[in-house]
């Protein structure tokens, strides 16, 4: 991958993805979570103090050992059992229909095969599971839609493959799940082209 992807972006996104605005995604995005939660891009655990106490443990999908290591502080304070469960949201090594939940936070835009990736968070989840998830992508404004096809190049190259231009929810949607929740908008502080958010909750149908 490289020394800038393994050892500067972890530590970059690590702060970068802290922020006053970014954290309160987080706390309304893991509301309601329950019981055994897999999530999708744990990076270095910036979700761990927003889990509900009803989460009893959490599988942990990550590529980066640098981000697993900056997560063990976090992870010591969570009352849940946070264990690793593997590189590749793509490729899932766990059972079908076996889990409550599965979070997302800012990672199904880097996701290489995200119909595959999609795919297996919805085996993994019981009939009725919920998917949790808050992503960037595709704006719905023409102007700021053509500045994210320009600058969708250089945003993947600098951060590990981010795609600007999806439309998640029409990929969830299209993968078998039942949207019961979605918030869509500019994040504040942060350039349009890179901040429009999905917020939401699907079930798995």
């Amino acid at each position: 991958m490289g020394y800038y992807y393994e050892h500067v972006l972890p530590r970059l996104l690590n702060k970068a993805a802290d922020t006053k605005v970014v954290r309160a995604a987080r706390g309304r995005v893991c509301e309601g979570l329950r019981g055994d939660v897999v999530e999708i891009g744990f990076g270095s655990g910036l979700n761990v103090t927003h889990y509900p106490a009803e989460v009893t443990k959490v599988v942990a999908i990550e590529p980066s050992a640098l981000s697993m290591q900056l997560a063990r502080p976090r992870i010591a304070t969570s009352p849940a059992h946070v264990e690793f469960g593997g590189l590749d949201g793509q490729r899932l090594d766990l059972p079908s229909d076996q889990f409550d939940a599965v979070l997302s936070t800012w990672t199904l835009c880097t996701i290489p095969d995200l119909g595959s990736a999609l795919a297996e968070v919805r085996r993994v989840l019981k009939p009725g599971g919920e998917f949790h998830f808050v992503e960037h992508g595709h704006a719905p404004d023409e102007n700021v839609a053509r500045w994210q096809e320009r600058l969708e190049p250089l945003n993947k190259r600098i951060f590990n493959g981010c795609h600007l231009t999806r439309t998640i929810s029409d990929d969830i949607d299209h993968s078998g799940f039942v949207i019961e929740q979605l918030d869509t908008y500019y994040a504040k502080g942060t350039p349009k082209p890179m901040s429009y958010t999905y917020e939401g909750r699907a079930r798995k149908a």
